[in-house]
């Protein structure tokens, strides 16, 4: 029998592409979208949609008996700069909608989850090059604790009671096809937008504030990859650590430059800047090559040149 999956917070920056994504390879009927509220023309025309809040836990259940659904992507979340102008707020959705979840896999419910963590869950203690896949962890931020919680309790429901749950710690994302979504590393979205649009733009992170980040296209094959990936090779159940690319805004703007000659960069570091201050620079990401062959495909250079010329199609 075909499996259908279910992607709670579908039309979030992840969630959208990989609805498709998944729709691509298991065809439009065999995923169904959720969120609170309704995503763009492409995502609802694509295949199934349901209005669902995923703090609900009698909702998702009635969405998953309804489908007869086999698999849940948990996308729904409040990113780290968001997060700390509501905490309770973020705590309450970060954490319940993945107890609701693992209590699904628990009662047998459904077969496998995904469940997105990221390099918030490391803090300033924590070694800031080629951070470790186990290392100290004393995360600053309510997303990073929200994050650090879950790794634990994925792993626990998987040792305790079986459930197949897997993780990936997401560093920046960065996508041409939707907006940012409150994350500390959005400007490294936001400034391919301005230098089209203005040609300049006013970074909110330090000119040398280095974070580890990834073109979307990558992310998404990642999650796909570790999702199909045996249950035997995975040593890590709590989540792995992934890396592709490390840049600073200066660095990014200088890659800009290549392509737009003219454009310029400004800095007025904000809040943001403590919360980039305590995360790592770049990540050992061998645990993830090693049991399930990760690879990135997207560097500086590659991810800078299609931005730009995806956004100039999209303007027409």
């Amino acid at each position: 029998m075909a499996k259908t999956i279910l992607i709670l917070g579908a039309c979030g920056q992840i969630g959208t592409e990989l609805t498709l994504a998944l729709r691509g390879i298991h065809g439009p009927e065999a995923v169904v979208a959720s969120d609170i509220r309704e995503g763009d023309s492409e995502l609802m025309g694509s295949g199934p949609f349901e209005i669902l809040d995923a703090t609900d836990a009698d909702a998702m259940e009635e969405v998953v008996v309804h489908y007869e659904v086999d698999e849940i992507f948990l996308m729904a979340a409040m990113l780290s700069a968001t997060a700390e102008k509501f905490p309770d707020r973020a705590w309450n959705l970060n954490m319940n909608t993945l107890f609701n979840v693992l209590k699904l896999a628990r009662e047998n419910k459904i077969s496998k989850i995904f469940w997105p963590s990221s390099i918030a869950v490391f803090g300033g203690t924590t070694p800031k090059e080629d951070t470790p896949q186990s290392t100290v962890m004393e995360p600053s931020t309510v997303y990073g604790i929200s994050k650090q919680s879950g790794e634990r309790w994925c792993a626990y429901y998987h040792r305790k009671f079986g459930v197949d749950v897997r993780s990936l710690r997401y560093p920046g994302l960065i996508s041409w096809k939707t907006q940012p979504g409150g994350g500390t590393t959005d400007y490294a979205v936001e400034i391919f937008h301005e230098a089209l649009k203005n040609g300049t733009y006013t970074s909110f992170l330090d000119r040398d504030t280095r974070l580890p980040m990834m073109y979307m296209d990558d992310a998404i094959r990642a999650t796909i990859e570790l999702m199909r990936a045996d249950a035997e090779a995975l040593s890590i159940r709590s989540a792995y650590n992934l890396q592709a690319m490390t840049f600073s805004p200066e660095e990014l703007a200088e890659a800009i430059r290549r392509e737009i000659p003219d454009f310029r960069i400004e800095y007025a570091p904000d809040f943001r800047q403590e919360i980039a201050d305590s995360w790592p620079s770049r990540i050992d990401d061998s645990q993830a090559r090693e049991d399930w062959g990760w690879q990135p495909e997207y560097n500086l250079q590659k991810t800078t040149a299609t931005m730009l010329a995806e956004l100039r199609a999209q303007a027409g």
